[in-house]
């Protein structure tokens, strides 16, 4: 977010029930997917333009692979360059 003006900002939760229906081994990895795709379709981007933070990556695998959370809240920052990045609130 070096020198970009912030257009929009949202608060989201963004249930990850979907990822369990994939295998165990796949789930942390279907929750990424899921966010990218929840916030694409939300702000409009396309999902090569959306950003996620690390420490939303460490909060999903914080319990592994396996045991993710159900739900997960992030804040949407939609940047005037058409890009979005996703943060911890």
């Amino acid at each position: 977010m070096a020198d970009d003006e912030v257009n929009n900002e949202i608060l989201m939760n963004i249930p990850l029930n979907k990822a369990l229906r994939s295998s165990k081994k796949r789930r942390a990895d279907t929750a990424i997917r899921i966010i990218r795709e929840h916030v694409s379709r939300f702000t409009k981007t396309e999902i090569s333009q959306v950003w996620i933070d690390g420490k939303i990556n460490e909060e999903v695998w914080k319990r592994g692979k396996s045991h993710i959370p159900g739900t997960i809240q992030v804040k949407v920052l939609k940047l005037q360059n058409g890009e979005t990045e996703v943060l911890m609130p």
